[in-house]
């Protein structure tokens, strides 16, 4: 979706941030294995066949059940998921043998899947490359940031999608091509995989990494619930982030979360937005500040517009007067994140002078626009969103297939 150079640490940082995510496949359901009772509140919600993360408790205790368990093993199992985060089921020594031993022969997983590569820049964001259950790559991030009192913010930056479909013409996973949507657990997993590296709660979750998240609103949604309910990461902690798909932001806006809507803009004007941004010519820019009005004034909550600045292209002061002309003439509840452009092998775009990010900042301010420059973070590890993986993979893993390069070999992409 997103360039990751461009993707926005609302409320996690003052920091851009590279995609990331990560994913895990399933297998087909038999009838008896999972029947969810009439009266259970999670009877409309998808559940991935045979995959116990991001079932909510009263899915899991009707597993339990269904494999003739009390109910209360269900509970046992949500706390081994989302509090112990134990990735295999043989591994759940507090249940009885017979019981693991019903869930694998019935088929199901708690559906972890395992890092294929990692890579560390030296002011310590990680990227990692998860491998999914069709040997496909999905990328996600942490990021750490130190707070006062020696507290650390880490924020998780996932991927939607494996790869993109919009091919936004800054952003390295659109070249890469798409390949399929996530799974809510292989989201979902992407922020243990985040906190098993980090060894450390991760705080704030940003929807920015591969792929775009509202072309993959049910799973987004899904995953999001898991987050903020079973993972307890409060809503106002979550990005979803977006280029603009027609008619999702007011269904996203009508789920009334309280989480902040990112809205990749990238340019003052419909014509330059088209050049950046080819699906614009499906969305008008004035019906997308329409909904993101309408957005606001349904959640309360402010719109973040995500603004990469692409040198000589979108970066001049005038494109700065224009962007806060268009802002005011539609509403309050805006704030801009400028993000410079995070520099991708075989791209035309350039990196502009911090002496031209500062100017552009200060037109936005001047004209009482609140605006923030994100600091560019993990350069040296192909921190731009798909670099990582379009180093390693264009088409899916052979089944046997090894990381053939330690981390040290990795090229560095900028």
């Amino acid at each position: 979706m997103i360039a990751v150079s461009m993707a926005v640490l609302q409320h996690a940082t003052s920091i851009p941030l590279a995609r990331a995510l990560r994913p895990r496949s399933c297998h087909a359901v038999s009838a008896p294995s999972r029947k969810l009772s009439a009266s259970s509140p999670s009877r409309a919600t998808h559940v991935d066949p045979h995959v116990l993360l991001g079932m909510t408790e009263p899915e899991l205790q009707q597993v339990a059940v269904d494999l003739g368990q009390q109910g209360y093993r269900g509970k046992q199992l949500h706390h081994l998921i989302y509090k112990r985060k134990i990735k295999d089921i043989q591994e759940f020594i507090q249940l009885p043998q017979a019981f693991r031993n019903n869930l694998q022969e019935a088929g199901w997983t708690v559906g972890r899947s395992p890092i294929y590569q990692t890579v560390t820049a030296a002011d310590g964001t990680v990227k990692l490359l998860i491998k999914l259950e069709d040997n496909r790559l999905i990328e996600t991030v942490g990021i750490p940031v130190e707070v006062e009192k020696g507290a650390m913010r880490l924020t998780a930056c996932v991927s939607s999608q494996v790869g993109c479909p919009l091919k936004c013409s800054f952003c390295a996973t659109g070249k890469g091509g798409f390949s399929r949507n996530l799974k809510r657990h292989e989201i979902v997993e992407q922020v243990l995989a985040i906190e098993e590296i980090f060894k450390h709660r991760v705080t704030n979750v940003v929807f920015m990494g591969m792929g775009e998240p509202m072309l993959n609103l049910k799973s987004v949604l899904e995953a999001h619930r898991c987050l903020n309910k079973d993972i307890q990461i409060g809503q106002r902690m979550i990005t979803i982030s977006s280029v603009g798909v027609p008619n999702t932001i007011k269904k996203l806006a009508s789920h009334k979360l309280q989480s902040t809507l990112a809205l990749s803009l990238h340019a003052p004007n419909q014509k330059l937005r088209e050049s950046i941004v080819p699906s614009a010519k499906s969305y008008p820019l004035e019906a997308i500040m329409k909904d993101c009005k309408d957005y606001f004034l349904e959640t309360s909550r402010r719109v973040s517009f995500e603004y990469a600045l692409l040198a000589g292209v979108n970066d001049a002061v005038e494109h700065a007067v224009e962007l806060a002309e268009m802002l005011h003439e539609w509403g309050r509840g805006h704030h801009v994140n400028l993000i410079p452009f995070n520099p991708i092998e075989g791209s035309e775009y350039k990196r502009p002078y911090n002496k031209a990010v500062q100017a552009f900042a200060a037109a936005l301010e001047s004209r009482k626009i609140t605006v923030s420059v994100r600091q560019t973070r993990g350069l040296d590890a192909s921190a731009a969103c798909g670099q990582l993986r379009n180093e390693f993979q264009k088409s899916p893993l052979r089944i046997d297939s090894n990381p053939s390069q330690s981390e040290s070999d990795i090229a560095v992409a900028c």
